[in-house]
């Protein structure tokens, strides 16, 4: 999971969206899977998720 944050995070300062995208879809399944599992609160998972996609947000509409 922290690793698929990291991949996240290091895509997004890079300004590349379209990594930062598939890797946000890897996020949110490793997320969820440690949620499930019990690593995560559920409602953290949300929040990180919830987090993670708005900062994706403001870099896409900030590229374009």
């Amino acid at each position: 999971m922290r690793t698929a944050i990291k991949r996240f995070n290091h895509s997004v300062e890079e300004g590349d969206t379209a990594t930062a995208e598939t890797a946000y879809r890897e996020l949110t399944s490793s997320v969820d899977r440690a949620a499930r599992k019990g690593l995560a609160h559920p409602n953290q998972a949300a929040r990180l998720k919830s987090r993670l996609n708005a900062r994706l947000k403001t870099k896409a509409t900030a590229a374009a």
